[in-house]
């Protein structure tokens, strides 16, 4: 982004690329310029910056940038020179509707080029071929390329205009004017989808206007001259709209009109009211709604007749048949019949919308039948003088239909003043805002409501009627059409009737029980019925009516007093709400006020500080130039005085810097260099010279050959050229016979052309029924595809829950049966530790109990037979560690315990020890061997290790269980001392 001092310097840029065809950088380096924050004050060279800018923008049709630099040219300009920024607006827009004209006449002279016969055998086959495809003629194809673009360009320029003017007061001309181009735009061209956009963007500009009150140089719609300017631009929508027919948006306009009266709270001059009714009778009109088009029509007459004094009597009797013909036209019966009560309530609310935009200003309590009717339209004109203006034939034709009672010939006078009616039209000479009126369009209104009042004045008389006789009775319709209004009328509850097309008849009948007939009969036998009892039952004299009437008088008075209070009070407390209201407003706007004032004060001081600063930079900058001007000097005073060029820089008075004298001394250098390559060209040049001599002896000899050469090649060229005008002579003939030829196959082809397209039409309808069945049954397959699918798993994630609960339940048994075992084997481990150590403190009891024995016995011995038994007793008490059979071992512990020691330690032999048991009534121990074991004991098999284990006893601690063990000490140490006295 290149900076400028001046804007006049990026003008002069722009041009001189403007002149060497670069027109993108040179529109870039004015939108550089123009969006820059270094030239935001507005300046006179700034006005003609941006109309080269516009041109640029226009000539490449860039409406980004286009709208770009119009927002940043108001920025600037905004409080200074409005004026500029129109101007610049307008020659934009100038520039954008000479180009669109420029390319529309172009395609237009294309087009007038294109339709000579001669160039016609010109045409390449492709592009005959191009045109048979395409369908589009040359205009198509020229207008897409040479008009669409600069049409489009010109739409974006409106619509860029109107956003840039859109809340600037000061321009509200040039927003108004603008509108009405883009409006003529849209009307000459036909643009109807522009046009809706046009009429939305400028409808939204007014929301927003209304909506942000407080934005800074906003129109104000109180002032006269900004209300006619945005209601002369809804007038002009309004007119365009119903000149392109876009009814509906033509009825957006009217209630923008409408709002807009209702937002500022006043009435429009006469001659707009007077297009506005007159536009809104068309569009009545158009969307059938009779009843309102004759109110519009109404106050159109009323203004007409008020306030336009050019209005001479024959305009003023066409525009009253006019109206009294729009009342007639509206049907004679309520269509509210049988509708429902959200019907009846949209009914009610669009009555009330469309009378506001009449005028009408319907109080909620009146129901449509009250007010907007055809019976009190009707009452109206007559008592107001509308039908004493109307024509003659007028009047005629309303008495008929409305007052007189002719069931046979009513259509038949009705036909010949509808034929005058027809005639009767034209334009208003004394009125231009009304359009052209014409009585005709009536005429079909007017017949069928001729044919109603036929039906309902025969069925009044008539109970049956040939079909033949009631066709003749109406002329201007055939039966069928008769019979499709009676169908309505009688839909609505306006006539009795039925068709009998077996016999031809037609009948007709009462109403129902709601007939006026039936009702008037009840009613006559109801007051008959009263006079008779009044004659049998004479009523009381009654009392007088003042009597009466001054009781309720007070409470009236009373009831009409508190509620002038109360109406008085209500209005108190509304001014109060009112004036408080206007408190709370002024003290918003003083603070507003205040806080604008602050933000200004913050801002100035802002800017102060900020000048503070920047002429502090300036002074810093300053001394560093010149400290760097006196080195300058000292470095050149120094270093390269002597020089021509040092003498004539400390001889000048101009300034010189560090770094400028070191270029200045590399710029020397340079010289110097260059001179010394001088004088090496010069010698070279010097020892060129004899090649040089040579080749200018040369130099004719060449040039000869070359003459020669030319004519040569001249002869040449004229034989092919010959040649080639002979054979493009005889290729043209060809072409033209080859034209002539297959100009008669071209309906040939034509036809053949339609039927491949027909027939490829119905390929085409057949594959895409069959396409759409085959992506239906696609779709039905996928759809059973993703419900088996999440069956399956929904189906599996059941399946894995259950696993899970089972796997835990399993994991929480084992686990309880694990702790229960462990448990189990600490009771049991302890219960065996229990029972161990009792049997360790019997075993100590009975071994304590056999050493006192002992000991007693060993006393009495001799000396001779203890020494030997010790060691045998001491290795008898050593083998007790072996394991043994606890039943053994206790008994032997027992029977030890209890035999009483032999007197005098003599032996004993068991015979007698046997003996002696029974004698003393002991039973005798058992038998053992010589190894101490008893003979039942070796009788039963051994004990295995797992029994030993089970039965308490285990091969490493050698524990005895409970009722067995090994042998006791004292046992051992008997038996051996016995065996050793034996033996001795």
């Amino acid at each position: 982004m290149a900076s400028y001092a001046k804007p006049e310097n990026a003008l002069k840029r722009a041009e001189e690329l403007i002149n060497v065809g670069q027109k993108q950088d040179a529109l870039q380096a004015l939108h550089d310029l123009i969006t820059s924050k270094k030239h935001r004050a507005w300046q006179k060279p700034l006005e003609r910056i941006m109309f080269k800018y516009v041109e640029l923008c226009v000539d490449l049709r860039r409406g980004r940038f286009a709208k770009d630099g119009l927002i940043q040219y108001r920025i600037i300009c905004q409080q200074v020179n409005v004026s500029s920024l129109e101007e610049v607006i307008k020659h934009f827009m100038h520039l954008s509707t000479e180009k669109a004209e420029q390319a529309r006449s172009q395609a237009q002279a294309l087009e007038e080029a294109l339709d000579v016969d001669d160039l016609e055998a010109d045409k390449r086959p492709e592009d005959l071929m191009l045109s048979y495809v395409s369908g589009e003629k040359g205009k198509d194809r020229s207008d897409r390329e040479l008009v669409t673009p600069w049409f489009k360009f010109l739409w974006e320029t409106y619509r860029t205009v109107l956003e840039i003017l859109r809340n600037n007061s000061k321009l509200e001309a040039l927003y108004a004017m603008t509108a009405h181009r883009a409006f003529q735009f849209c009307k000459q061209y036909k643009r109807t989808t522009e046009f809706r956009r046009l009429c939305e963007i400028i409808r939204n500009h007014l929301a927003n206007l209304n909506k942000y009150r407080d934005q800074r140089d906003r129109p104000d719609l109180t002032l006269p001259e900004s209300l006619q300017l945005y209601l002369d631009t809804r007038f002009e929508q309004l007119k365009i709209a119903t000149e392109l027919e876009l009814w509906q948006e033509a009825f957006r306009s009217v209630e923008d009109i409408h709002g807009l009266m209702c937002l500022v709270k006043k009435t429009p001059k006469a001659s707009l009211m007077v297009v506005y009714y007159a536009k809104l009778s068309e569009i009545f009109w158009i969307s059938s709604s009779h009843l309102y088009h004759a109110y519009a029509w109404v106050k159109l007459f009323n203004l007409q007749k008020s306030f336009n004094k050019n209005l001479n009597q024959k305009d003023l009797q066409l525009i009253a048949s006019s109206v009294v013909l729009a009342a007639l036209s509206v049907p004679p019966y309520d269509r509210r019949r049988g509708a429902s009560h959200m019907e009846l309530e949209n009914e009610k609310e669009r009555n009330f919308r469309m009378a506001n935009l009449i005028g009408f200003n319907l109080e909620p309590k009146f129901e449509r039948g009250e007010v907007l009717s055809r019976a009190s339209l009707l009452s109206e004109l007559v008592s107001k003088g509308v039908l004493s203006c109307a024509t003659q034939e007028v009047k005629d034709l309303y008495k008929l239909l409305e007052h007189d009672f002719l069931p046979l010939d009513l259509a038949l006078k009705v036909q010949p003043l509808l034929a005058k009616i027809s005639k009767v039209g034209g334009k208003l000479s004394s009125a231009s805002s009304v359009p052209e009126v014409q009585l005709s369009q009536y005429v079909p209104s007017l017949e069928k409501l001729a044919a109603l009042r036929l039906l309902q004045q025969v069925s009044q008389v008539y109970q049956t009627m040939k079909i033949e006789c009631l066709s003749q009775m109406i002329p201007f319709y055939s039966f069928s059409v008769v019979e499709k209004i009676s169908v309505d009328a009688v839909k609505h509850n306006f006539v009795a009737m039925k068709v009998d097309h077996m016999k031809g008849v037609v009948l007709f009948g009462s109403l129902g029980i709601e007939s006026d007939a039936l009702r008037d009969h009840l009613t006559i036998l109801a007051e008959n019925l009263n006079k008779a009892r009044a004659l049998i039952y004479p009523p009381a004299k009654k009392a007088s009516k003042l009597g009466e009437v001054l009781p309720s008088l007070a409470d009236v008075v009373d009831k009409e007093h508190k509620r002038l209070l109360a109406r008085k009070t209500i209005i108190e407390k509304r001014k109060e709400e009112q004036e408080r209201q206007l408190l709370e407003m002024e003290r918003v706007e003083e603070s507003k006020r205040l806080i604008e004032q602050k933000k200004t004060e913050e801002a100035e001081k802002k800017r102060l500080a900020d000048e503070i600063e920047q002429r502090k930079i300036f002074r810093i900058r300053k001394e560093i130039e010149e400290k760097e001007q006196e080195e300058a000097q000292v470095l050149l005073q120094e270093t390269i005085t002597g020089k021509k060029w040092a003498k004539r820089i400390l001889e000048g008075d101009e300034k010189i810097s560090k770094q400028k004298l070191m270029e200045l001394a590399l710029t020397e250098q340079l010289r110097e260099r260059q001179e010394m390559e001088k004088k090496l060209q010069k010698q070279a040049k010097t020892m060129d010279y004899l090649e040089r001599a040579k080749r200018e002896e040369s130099a004719p000899l060449i040039e000869a050959a070359f003459q020669q050469r030319l004519v040569e090649e001249r002869i040449l060229h004229e034989r092919e050229q010959e040649r080639e005008i002979v054979e493009s002579k005889q290729r043209h003939q060809g072409d033209l016979k080859e034209k002539n030829r297959l100009s008669r196959i071209l309906d040939y082809k034509v036809i053949f052309q339609e039927r491949v397209m027909s027939r490829r039409q119905e390929e085409f309808a057949r594959r895409r029924v069959e396409r759409e069945e085959q992506i239906s049954q696609m779709i039905q397959a996928r759809r059973q595809e993703r419900e088996i699918l999440r069956k399956k798993v929904f189906y599996v994630r059941t399946e894995e829950e259950r696993l899970r609960k089972l796997r835990e339940e399993e994991e929480a048994r084992k686990r309880e049966e694990a702790e229960r075992r462990k448990k189990e084997e600490a009771e049991r481990k302890a219960k065996l530790d229990e029972i161990a150590e009792k049997q360790r403190q019997r075993e100590r009891e009975l071994e304590e109990k056999e050493r006192l024995r002992k000991e007693a016995l060993l006393g009495r011995s001799t000396d001779g037979l203890s020494k030997p038994s010790e060691p045998l007793a001491a290795t008898r008490v050593s083998e007790t560690t072996a394991p043994a059979a606890p039943a053994t071992a206790v008994s032997a512990a027992n029977g030890a315990a209890a035999a009483p020691p032999p007197s005098g330690g003599r032996y004993v032999p068991p015979k007698l020890r046997r003996q002696g048991a029974e004698s003393t009534g002991q039973a005798p121990p058992p038998e053992t061997d010589r190894w101490g074991s008893r003979q039942d004991d070796r009788d039963r098999p051994s004990q295995l290790p797992g029994d030993r284990w089970r039965s308490g006893t285990g091969s490493d601690d050698r524990r005895p269980s409970f009722g067995g063990g090994s042998r006791s000490t004292s046992t051992w140490s008997s038996s051996r001392s016995s065996r050793g006295g034996s033996d001795r």
